[in-house]
């Protein structure tokens, strides 16, 4: 019998229990409570499923039967044929002849909110029609109801029945089939992006942000693994906002993928325009590396936090040592500040409304620990102060509690910022205060204008409790998940007297932009595409190594960020951040990112390593054009241009990146931003060599000249000293007026 399960009463110990590395790992009996096999190859299976064959190994168990609507007709579902169908037969089938069994809602699985009701009738039949395109006219009658129920549901249509049966996660690349090794590696990150352990929302292929998609629906995911196992090396997928749009004839050092994600017309790149078009199955919100196969799990962005802390510190010249650091949001990538606090060095207070991730994150150990009353957290940040502990605390409460209460007892905050999801302030986004966590969301689905009207209160109450600190000398900074844009669209005190900035800077804008990303520094990453844990320690060694060689005779501009990369590389182990796939972050330069890939390359020569998949995270020097957080420190009056963005994506994809993207949206909103990533394979050849050392110094050396030709000083030393380098590079450096002249 198929059992409903409620997940808020599941008992630890006889339902489920934590793993060492955190994760929540459920137990044989509950399995057999739930009364059907998943087909995920879990630990603990009731049901003796094997993943390499499909099948299951105890019959004599007794698996729900799932009820599914009949119809008259005649053509027949069969719920076996992808059972009997081995890993690389399933991908190379793609979407199914006949049609899968319908598959449960699984009440454990992490889903998404249902989306804004926004099509009318003639709309709603056209989402319908631009659905069942994927399947052959004998199978509409039985998916027409059956999607239309989904869309009425769900807010989008999923194609929940089309989910594969196999789990979801980076395998060795050498499993998957295919003609070409460089789609295997994009098939390799595409099931990384969508791995349980990884993914926010799986079941609707949503990687991280709420909304940040890999496809819209499983039959796209279907036909694009299916793509990428047929194609060659002299083909190229295009990816038309999670829809395959088909392969063409290209040439060896052309991409083998090229995506687009929510390129729309720009009068038409409001948010509604993107709940519509979403919800009609033709455009999608990758977010960044979600979209583009380059998400690494939380890693990248402890290690971005982690520069962010330890530098701000810096600027008001005071050691993380006894420092406070207060901030929001443990929820999805903003989970990773209080394990960025403990490895900068500081006390962290983050705030978190949700119970249940509050408590997941301290059972994971990325916070030291929970507290529940806003008059116990006072002394124990106070004692913590005192003792210059390396702590985080979580305080399950309104971040804005917080910032009035330590305002009252006149508890001094060095740094303060907020990573709340308020690029989607109406979804779940942002709380507002006054309310409990589950009256908010039944605000936010019955009365969505008292939600948003209460959002906005808050973020006035909110930005007036910032103030009084920064008045004490607080030191506070937008975390790039536009608090100033919205707080400043809800009315609050938050612009400067000029009224056109904002009273407070972004992290890009005070602290990235002029620190790391001017000197061509930024989020360097790479993927062991063995999945062996000991290929990417040897890729740390190699990595460590090339570092501080170069820092012998790196300028005393870049020597501090040369040290903090290297400590961190050297602490990368220790710290284990790997979830999902075999990968690791640095911030490195243009010349850093060349020479390790060519240590990595080499090593792949030699028979040392396997295949490695380079990458960054869209967050970058180059690849996003952002106002508010990426170029927020261009001061030119050129922040609100996309050129740079555009143009770096055009040049990677023919200077050799075997896979490219340029997004709509990203971090701030749909509207917002142009961003762009890539992907690179590297297989130990010369062509890989030739590829690597072409398109790495274009994709930083791009956005340095921008940021050069802005007038920021780091970037005229970086580009001078690029040219200096690279003969062939020739680029144009701003003449500056002297101020005094317009004085007369």
């Amino acid at each position: 019998m198929n059992n409903t399960i409620d997940p808020n009463n599941l008992i630890e110990g006889k339902d489920f229990y934590y793993t060492p590395e955190g994760y929540k790992c459920f137990t044989e009996k509950y399995h057999l409570k739930r009364g059907y096999c998943c087909k995920s190859g879990c630990r603990h299976c009731a049901y003796g499923y094997d993943k390499k064959t499909g099948e299951i190994k105890k019959p004599d168990v007794q698996i729900a039967d799932i009820q599914t609507k009949k119809s008259e007709n005649p053509i027949s579902e069969n719920p076996k044929i992808q059972n009997k169908m081995t890993f690389k037969e399933q991908i190379q089938q793609g979407i199914p002849n006949e049609l899968p069994k319908v598959k449960p809602y699984e009440t454990e699985i992490n889903h998404a909110p249902k989306r804004k009701e926004i099509l009318s009738d003639a709309e709603q039949k056209l989402a319908l029609q631009n659905a069942l395109r994927y399947f052959e006219p004998k199978h509409h009658a039985i998916l027409l109801p059956e999607f239309k129920e989904e869309l009425e549901k769900y807010g989008r249509i999923y194609m929940y029945r089309f989910r594969p049966d196999y789990e979801m996660k980076a395998r060795p690349v050498s499993e998957y089939p295919g003609k070409s090794e460089q789609a295997k590696a994009i098939m390799l990150m595409i099931q990384n992006n969508l791995d349980y352990a990884v993914a926010q929302h799986p079941h609707e292929l949503i990687t991280y942000g709420g909304n940040g998609a890999v496809f819209q629906n499983w039959a796209q995911y279907l036909l694009t693994m299916q793509y990428l196992s047929e194609m060659t090396d002299e083909q190229t997928l295009t990816m038309y906002s999670g829809h395959p749009m088909g392969l063409y004839p290209s040439h060896k050092d052309a991409p083998r993928v090229v995506v687009t994600n929510g390129m729309v017309i720009p009068n038409y790149s409001k948010p509604d325009d993107w709940e519509k078009m979403n919800a009609l199955g033709v455009s999608q919100y990758g977010q960044m590396t979600a979209g583009s196969y380059m998400y690494i799990g939380p890693q990248g962005i402890v290690h971005g936090t982690t520069i962010t802390v330890l530098n701000g510190f810096r600027k008001i010249k005071k050691s993380p040592k006894g420092g406070l650091f207060v901030t929001s949001g443990l929820g999805g990538m903003s989970g990773a500040q209080p394990k960025a606090g403990n490895i900068a060095g500081c006390v962290t207070v983050c705030a978190e409304v949700n119970p249940k991730i509050t408590h997941i994150r301290h059972s994971q150990g990325w916070i030291n620990e929970v507290v529940e009353d806003i008059n116990e957290l006072v002394p124990r940040v106070k004692k913590a102060l005192e003792n210059k502990e390396v702590v985080s605390i979580a305080y399950l409460g309104n971040i804005v509690d917080v910032w009035e209460k330590f305002d009252t007892e006149n508890l001094h905050i060095d740094l303060g910022s907020d990573q709340t999801s308020l690029h989607n302030p109406w979804a779940g986004g942002y709380y507002p205060i006054g309310f409990t966590f589950e009256e908010s969301n039944e605000m936010m689905a019955n009365n969505p204008s008292k939600f948003k009207e209460e959002v906005q209160k808050t973020l006035r109450r909110h930005t007036d409790a910032i103030n009084k600190h920064t008045a004490k000398g607080t030191y506070f900074f937008d975390y790039g998940n536009a608090f100033l844009l919205e707080a400043s669209r809800a009315g609050a005190a938050i612009m400067a007297e000029n009224g056109i900035d904002f009273k407070y800077p972004s992290y890009v804008q005070d602290i990235m932009g002029p620190m790391c990303f001017d000197y061509g520094f930024g989020p360097f990453r790479w993927v062991c595409a063995s999945g062996k844990p000991e290929d990417l320690a040897k890729t740390d060694k190699i990595a460590c190594d090339v570092l501080e060689e170069m820092m012998k005779n790196s300028p005393e501009e870049i020597q501090q960020q040369m040290a903090d990369n290297i400590q961190w590389i050297k602490g990368a182990q220790e710290n284990k951040l790997v979830v999902g796939s075999q990968a690791r972050i640095l911030y490195a330069d243009a010349e850093g990112r060349i020479k390790i890939a060519e240590a990595f390359n080499q090593a792949i020569a030699n028979g040392e390593i396997d295949t490695v998949i380079l990458g960054r995270d869209h967050h970058d020097v180059s690849g996003t054009d952002s106002p508010y957080r990426e170029t927020s420190n261009i001061y030119d009056g050129s922040r609100f241009t996309a050129d740079m963005a555009i143009q770096n994506v055009i040049g990677d994809s023919f200077r050799g990146a075997t896979w490219v993207s340029i997004h709509n949206g990203g971090g701030v909103g749909w509207g917002e931003v142009i961003n762009g990533g890539f992907g690179m394979v590297l297989d130990g050849s010369k062509e890989a060599s030739r590829r690597l050392a072409s398109m790495l110094f274009w994709d930083v050396n791009n956005g340095i000249s921008r940021r050069n030709w802005a007038r920021n000083e780091g970037a005229i030393f970086a580009i001078k000293r690029a040219m200096e380098t690279q003969p062939l590079l020739k680029v144009t450096i701003p003449n500056i007026v002297e101020d005094h002249l317009f004085e007369k």
